[in-house]
């Protein structure tokens, strides 16, 4: 099995809330104790964090799913239940991360980037919370919501500061292990690499040395740009590189003339991402040693990885590109970026059948109770949807009398002169969490 995977999928959970204790206080020699009912902890966020300690997706491939643990409920004397544990997930540096959809949702391109991958259910609201001068037996609480669940795919893009480019079989993988303490597998024939490998490679004398990373991508063949030869998987590997080695085999095995082995590198580099031509390149022929031909001109350098010819000259040169390429990127201090989704704001959308779709966070909370039925209940259901402006958000919209209005578990028919709280009160939800009870007030 191979030990590198540079596309993977996760699955994440968030954790649910816990909901909201329905208690009242039953003490010796107290008459008349008030609701006591505790809060629910929070669930526990699913959040993607970028190390260094990461070097391949290939622990995504046979254990994809990642959950945080749930918040517990609430409890009476107004004991309120723990949050759920919030849960890192470590992936490699340079980890892109995309939608079912395949729309760009972040790019963990620095250590300790952040990106919460899934949020947490809130927890709910327990009795005590509702104990107001027109409320002073709330016989109702807050459920918890659920926390997000969703599919995300992972695509990694190896940070390197130069980029080894060849075609099979041209000797990227020798030159890498001679220059570096990286071990890729080196055989006599093409496609060995079957995946990048990286290597860092220190020049100077010790306390005064650059230090810089190579990487060996898997040869290209003609056609790469349009995915022939599993071309986007390797190219994507070269984007971030700060300088381009054009490696090319001065004994190729099928005779291809040194000239042509570069147009046609370049041609795919280019047809890739135009921008890869702009950046610090340099030709250099392998196989010095063994060459078939004399040496053709716009040739920068020949080495051989056998012998060593020609690999000092090469370091220092590749030093002074990536050192030009740092300074010449002036990046200022770049602080940990942490990604979150946007909030949610009350929407209102128009379904297939007609109806109304009330959406977003605070409407869906103002109606998970415990006990809809419950006078105390609709009354603060009421407020709650008032304050937010749930009315005029569907009058914005186009409601008009005798549409059907859905707000969460709740379907009502929209009455103008009524108004939504008025339709809230007289339309109880067909059933709820204590069994199905109706309200026989609304009933007559």
């Amino acid at each position: 099995m191979s030990g590198f995977a540079d596309e993977a999928q996760v699955h994440v959970k968030a954790g649910n809330g816990g909901a909201g204790s329905v208690s009242f206080r039953r003490e010796a020699h107290v008459s008349k104790g008030g609701p006591d009912g505790g809060d629910g902890g929070d669930g526990g966020d699913v959040w993607l964090v970028a190390t260094t300690n990461q070097a391949s997706l290939l622990g995504f491939r046979d254990h994809p799913h990642r959950r945080a643990t749930d918040g517990k409920h609430g409890q009476g004397k107004k004991r309120h239940g723990p949050r759920g544990h919030a849960l890192e997930v470590p992936v490699p540096v340079g980890t892109m991360v995309r939608g079912p959809d395949g729309a760009m949702l972040a790019d963990l391109a620095t250590t300790g980037d952040r990106w919460l991958a899934a949020g947490g259910g809130r927890g709910g609201k327990g009795n005590a919370r509702f104990l107001s001068n027109r409320r002073r037996a709330p016989a109702f609480a807050e459920q918890g919501e659920k926390g997000e669940e969703r599919w995300l795919d992972l695509e990694l893009k190896l940070l390197a500061d130069v980029a080894l480019v060849g075609l099979p079989n041209s000797g990227k993988s020798t030159l890498i292990s001679r220059i570096s303490a990286a071990r890729p597998k080196v055989a006599a024939y093409p496609f060995t690499t079957l995946e990048p490998h990286l290597g860092v490679v220190r020049v100077g004398r010790p306390g005064d040395e650059a230090e810089f990373v190579v990487a060996d991508v898997p040869g290209l063949v003609e056609g790469a740009a349009e995915g022939r030869g599993l071309g986007h998987r390797f190219l994507r590997h070269v984007e971030r590189a700060r300088a381009i080695v054009v490696l090319l085999d001065l004994a190729p095995a099928d005779g291809m003339a040194v000239s042509e082995q570069q147009r046609i590198l370049l041609a795919e580099l280019g047809r890739y991402r135009p921008e890869l031509l702009e950046r610090p390149r340099i030709v250099v022929g392998s196989k010095s040693d063994v060459a078939l031909e004399p040496v053709e001109d716009g040739l920068a350098l020949t080495i051989s990885a056998v012998t060593g010819a020609g690999i000092p000259e090469l370091l220092v040169r590749l030093a002074a590109m990536v050192i030009e390429a740092r300074a010449e990127e002036a990046m200022p201090n770049r602080s940990v970026v942490i990604h979150r989704p946007l909030s949610e704001e009350i929407e209102v959308v128009r379904a297939e059948d007609g109806s109304f779709v009330v959406l977003g966070r605070p409407a869906l909370r103002a109606v998970a109770l415990s006990d809809l039925n419950d006078h105390d209940a609709v009354d603060y259901v009421q407020g709650r949807l008032r304050k937010l402006g749930v009315e005029r958000a569907l009058v914005r919209a186009g409601v008009r009398d005798g549409d059907v209005v859905h707000l969460g578990e709740l379907s009502f028919t929209y009455q103008r002169d009524a108004g939504i709280e008025s339709a809230v009160a007289e339309t109880p939800p067909p059933e709820t969490r204590r069994g199905g009870r109706r309200d026989r007030r609304a009933e007559k």
